[in-house]
């Protein structure tokens, strides 16, 4: 069938495609080629380009995304602005002229991309979890995410700087960058993209390519998509593709039929009730993080130490539970706050506890055919929380340790009632910590040394390797400091809520 994707106002023919054809592949093919290839598994961000989305009231969004990783075909209807289409060498955009005007580029290799990421914060909307989203801090002790916020005029006020967290440039040192972001306005009233948030996104277009050996299927509902999977036992389901694209990139991994779920409306639902709350599994952590504005703390800490926001754009929940990963972020916090899934076949649905889903290195309980539909968080959430990551950089980085905290105190705040703790990095699978969880209960949270004692076995929770990423008894440590240091945290909390005013 024919592709066609609207490339900077102009509708371009991509019908020659492959389905492991890269959206960054085709769009230098056709001759953009401000985009380019760093690292081809999203953590540089040299091929960030801008892509339409629906936004809130029925409008727009720009939303960055790593074109590396995006398959050309899944963007076929869709709308894209590279950094071409941005302005003209007669007319910069504003965010290219700020980068100018502070000497922003250098070699120039990775400038497109910080000005594609950079544009998409340019043209974000404010106020609600934006706004919230802006103030993070850091508080001093490495848990919080670096400062976002930088001070001057109204439009550094609200540019939140962490937007371009996963853009790397080795030349300019980042201050121009950090400059330039903060020089920018509001966009103008007679803004050509800026006007264009005001409708509607494209809709999903259902797509179907078959070449070289390959076929890339986007259906257009559920049903059709669980009958695919039940059909071709080697198609591989994709949605935000931040896994896949890496294998097939890197690996050079390729499938005989790619399914595009990313955009079927039975994936992406959201409710959130009295009992608890369903979390559809296609929804990005982006739209999950908006949606869910701080409502649940342990998500709202995890959200912005998962990667960075080029892969927020794109990643889902439901991705990041399929590949089983047991350095993936998300699974510590879904076991602490006692997840369940909820698997979809041809033949009906079904629901499991996480905490029984994984069964070894990158295995679990879901059989041939099978999609996670969405997942389950019960209420009421523990009333002290907290995310804790070990990684070599803060962001944008691969978890050395994962800990997740969801702990109940008593009314007083001294004894605990309940415990679930969510491990990462630290087994051949996500595990929970079930002999601390049982340490911990019954006993004073404000006994420092009951603390140290359940600490104690916590460092002895799982079977951690040695691998280049960190050593097992580093491992261990981490796993051990990770209690004590959130039982200092609440004690610097009473001591601040308890000072005279």
């Amino acid at each position: 069938m024919d592709i066609v994707v609207t490339v900077n106002g102009r509708p371009r023919d991509a019908s020659g495609i492959a389905a492991h054809t890269t959206a960054l592949d085709w769009l230098r093919w056709i001759g953009l080629t401000g985009a380019k290839e760093g690292c081809a598994e999203g953590e540089c961000g040299a091929c960030a380009v801008l892509v339409a989305t629906p936004g809130e009231g029925g409008g727009a969004d720009w939303t960055a995304v790593n074109a590396c990783l995006m398959p050309a075909a899944a963007l076929d209807g869709q709308e894209v602005v590279t950094a071409e289409g941005l302005g003209t060498p007669e007319r910069l955009h504003p965010v290219q002229e700020a980068l100018a005007a502070a000497g922003g580029s250098q070699c120039g290799y990775c400038t497109p991309g910080f000005a594609c990421s950079m544009a998409a914060e340019f043209y974000r909307p404010r106020g609600g979890a934006d706004a919230a989203a802006s103030d993070r801090t850091d508080d001093g002790d490495g848990t919080g995410d670096g400062g976002a916020r930088d001070g001057g005029s109204d439009g550094a006020e609200s540019f939140d700087l962490h937007a371009l967290s996963g853009n790397l440039c080795r030349c300019t040192g980042y201050r121009p960058i950090r400059d330039a972001a903060a020089s920018l306005e509001r966009p103008a009233a007679d803004d050509p993209l800026a006007e264009r948030r005001r409708r509607p996104a494209p809709a999903a277009r259902a797509t179907r390519i078959g070449r070289d050996g390959g076929w890339f299927v986007r259906p257009g509902t559920l049903h059709e998509a669980l009958a695919l999977l039940r059909d071709e036992p080697d198609a591989v389901a994709i949605a935000g593709c931040t896994d896949w694209g890496v294998e097939a990139n890197l690996r050079g991994r390729r499938a005989p039929l790619l399914v595009a779920i990313d955009r079927l409306d039975e994936l992406r639902g959201y409710d959130e009730g009295d009992e608890g709350l369903e979390l559809g599994a296609a929804l990005t952590l982006t739209e999950l993080e908006h949606r869910l504005d701080g409502r649940v703390p342990l998500l709202a800490e995890l959200f912005p130490q998962f990667a960075s926001p080029l892969i927020r754009n794109r990643a889902t929940l439901g991705g990041n539970l399929g590949t089983a990963s047991p350095i993936g972020d998300a699974p510590p916090a879904l076991l602490a706050l006692e997840a369940r899934l909820v698997f979809a076949s041809a033949d009906g649905e079904r629901e499991v506890d996480l905490a029984v889903c994984f069964t070894g290195y990158r295995q679990t309980v879901r059989e041939p055919g099978e999609l996670i539909r969405s997942i389950r968080i019960p209420r009421p959430t523990a009333n002290l929380t907290a995310f804790h990551k070990v990684a070599k950089r803060r962001y944008d980085d691969i978890s050395s340790v994962a800990v997740a905290f969801a702990i109940d105190l008593d009314e007083e705040r001294r004894s605990v009632a309940s415990a679930r703790i969510g491990l990462g990095g630290v087994a051949a699978t996500p595990i929970r910590a079930r002999a601390t969880e049982a340490a911990l209960v019954g006993r004073d949270w404000g006994d420092a040394d009951a603390v140290r004692e359940a600490a104690a076995v916590l460092g002895g929770e799982g079977t951690p390797m040695s691998d280049h990423r960190a050593s097992a008894e580093y491992r261990a440590a981490m796993l051990e400091r990770s209690l004590l240091r959130l039982h200092r945290s609440t004690a610097r909390d009473e001591t601040r809520e308890g000072a005279p005013a």
